[in-house]
């Protein structure tokens, strides 16, 4: 699996010069104002302010929601890490939800990647895909680590026997959850020789709070402490990484902004996931995650 370390800058070029300029007049500045840093539950509460339940998004819909393209409505031709990033998203998903976590260390430590997912609670989560992911992993005896979920779950073995763990069409049921959020639109598009139904952006708001939340993320709201992020953004900034789209959420900063986010997220990437992972109130199977990508 390609490391999150190796990937290649994002998918959209940032803007330069005058159009960057009108983009910080038109939206007041950024960075001017001081934020005093904050728990990840409050930061959580002050991004939900003026939400509905439908405009809430899963960690796979934020990642396809930066990966899009605003008006052609779908994800770049090139970027093959998506799919497996969206399964990591899944997994991540599933564990902040008390769905999934590691087996036990017993007295021997095990590594992250060599330990087993299992199901803590077989809860419906009301998501058609997590449930479909949660029902794999429940009926799977022995139980299969974090890199091999992520593999079964793309479609990624060459074992035929496992080819049913595959979840087919994540994009196109992810681009439906956000069109019936109000977030996007479908379109049918000509190609020459096909047609493919498309999912235009039609709620841009939405999108720019998301866009936002990264930006503050690791500027006006630094607090360089993994663990004192919210759990939900800290995977969602790893994530989006490992995805090929996180560039897509700094195109608009200024040069000086988009180097220090830059320099802010490799604070993050350089980070060591097993012993990130024995800290207090710590995520295994979020770091176990970030582990799969960054090995």
């Amino acid at each position: 699996m390609t490391s999150l370390t190796q990937r290649s800058s994002g998918l959209v070029q940032r803007r330069t010069g005058a159009s960057r300029t009108a983009t910080a007049d038109k939206d007041g500045g950024s960075g001017d104002e001081d934020f005093e840093p904050r728990r990840g539950e409050e930061q959580q509460e002050e991004q939900d302010k003026g939400d509905s339940k439908e405009t809430r998004l899963t960690l796979m819909e934020e990642v396809l929601l930066l990966g899009l393209k605003d008006r052609e409505g779908y994800t770049s031709f090139w970027n093959d890490c998506i799919s497996s990033g969206l399964r990591g998203c899944m997994l991540i998903e599933l564990a902040v939800r008390g769905r999934l976590q590691l087996e036990a260390c017993g007295m021997r430590r095990k590594s992250l990647l060599a330990r087993k997912v299992i199901c803590k609670s077989d809860a419906p989560t009301g998501d058609v895909l997590l449930d479909e992911a949660l029902k794999h992993v429940k009926e799977t005896q022995p139980p299969e680590t974090v890199q091999s979920w992520i593999e079964l779950l793309s479609g990624e073995t060459w074992n035929p026997l496992k080819l049913h763990y595959q979840l087919r069409n994540v994009r196109e049921r992810l681009a439906k959850n956000l069109v019936e959020k109000g977030v996007l639109t479908t379109e049918k598009q000509n190609f020459l020789l096909f047609d493919m139904t498309t999912h235009p952006l039609t709620n841009n708001n939405i999108k720019q709070r998301l866009i936002k939340r990264i930006q503050e993320a690791v500027l006006e709201k630094w607090v360089n402490d993994p663990h004192r992020m919210d759990k939900r953004l800290l995977a969602l900034i790893f994530l989006a990484h490992s995805s090929d789209v996180l560039e897509n959420a700094f195109a608009p900063l200024l040069d000086d902004q988009y180097d220090l986010a830059m320099k802010r997220v490799r604070q993050l990437l350089d980070l060591e996931p097993e012993g990130e992972s024995m800290k207090t109130n710590a995520n295994e199977l979020l770091w176990a995650v970030v582990a799969a990508f960054t090995k």
